[in-house]
């Protein structure tokens, strides 16, 4: 290789056209999927508006919007009327994520619809599974997981993604769904990031944490072996979440597996940057852009972001 003066590595970035020429990291809406939490009733977040709460009535409009601004996937949570101890409102028939799902298939037949599957949203006690002495039962939750999972498939989800951490879901749910692709929340972390979201989700635990069955967020090596065991049982793409404090887990992932990486980029990282911008500390949309690309450099495939129906408009 030339040494200096010969090579100058700053000849292609002298403009913007020489830039986007030899951008090695690129975003695409295609790869980007919109959560959206619905509701019996709306419940807007000024602060926070990708993280409103939509009521049925206001939820098709939402969509309306973001089919119109290019976005071509959504991924739905649902906040019950009422919550019990065995998270019956997240399997029954017009449960609200059910109905959700039958309001915008036949409206937007070309829109992929994936579905978060827990029982955290639907249970008293907040946690993922069934509680027994004080602990998540795993084995007894796979059912419910299960019952929820074959639920939204009938409603007309077009992916589910298991994101509750129990042991052996994935391969219950593929069972029982052998057409459906599961995209697995493989390597999901016991993170500090998750506030915002339990706020509008309505699924902070009452008792205890969940470190008992969310990954250590020390730990790499086992995440690589969550995501392998998921593979193996039927998953057909598997996610690292939270994000950005995880890019190196994401980059591992990426160069382990040929399957599709997905990252989730959490609510506590889009909640900084708007804390942030809001406080003049830095431009909303130059910080985003930068996060997102992080995302995509370390190696997932696809993304799911509070910024995506910002970033069909800033692309």
């Amino acid at each position: 290789m030339s040494a200096y003066p010969a090579t100058r590595l700053r000849r292609l970035r002298r403009t913007p056209g020489l830039r986007g020429l030899v951008r090695e990291t690129h975003l695409h809406l295609d790869d980007f999927v919109m959560p959206l939490f619905v509701a019996p009733e709306p419940l807007p977040n000024p602060e926070l508006p990708g993280l409103a709460r939509h009521s049925l009535e206001t939820l098709v409009p939402e969509v309306e919007e973001l089919v119109r601004l290019g976005v071509g996937s959504v991924i739905l949570f649902g906040i019950p009327e009422e919550k019990d101890e065995e998270a019956t409102g997240a399997w029954e028939d017009d449960g609200i994520v059910q109905r959700a799902l039958r309001e915008l298939r036949p409206r937007f037949p070309e829109l992929v619809l994936l579905t978060d599957v827990c029982l955290c949203e639907y249970t008293s006690h907040g946690h993922c599974g069934v509680v027994r002495d004080g602990e998540v039962a795993n084995d007894e939750s796979l059912d419910l997981l299960v019952r929820t999972a074959v639920s939204h498939v009938e409603a007309g989800a077009d992916v589910v993604a298991p994101s509750d951490m129990m042991d052996g879901r994935v391969g219950a749910i593929r069972e029982a769904l052998p057409e459906t692709p599961i995209l697995a929340y493989s390597a999901k972390y016991a993170s500090a990031f998750y506030g915002p979201f339990r706020e509008a989700a309505d699924s902070a635990p009452a008792f205890g944490d969940r470190r008992g069955y969310q990954m250590d967020p020390a730990n790499v090596r086992e995440a690589l072996r969550e995501c392998e065991l998921d593979l193996a049982e039927g998953a057909d793409a598997v996610m690292v979440k939270p994000a950005l404090p995880y890019l190196d887990v994401i980059r591992a992932v990426r160069d382990r597996f040929d399957a599709p990486v997905g990252a989730y980029n959490v609510s506590g990282e889009y909640a900084m940057v708007k804390a942030a911008a809001a406080a003049g500390h830095l431009e909303e949309r130059a910080a985003a852009l930068e996060s997102l690309a992080a995302i995509k450099r370390a190696g997932a495939d696809l993304v799911i972001s509070y910024w995506t129906k910002e970033l069909a408009g800033w692309l």
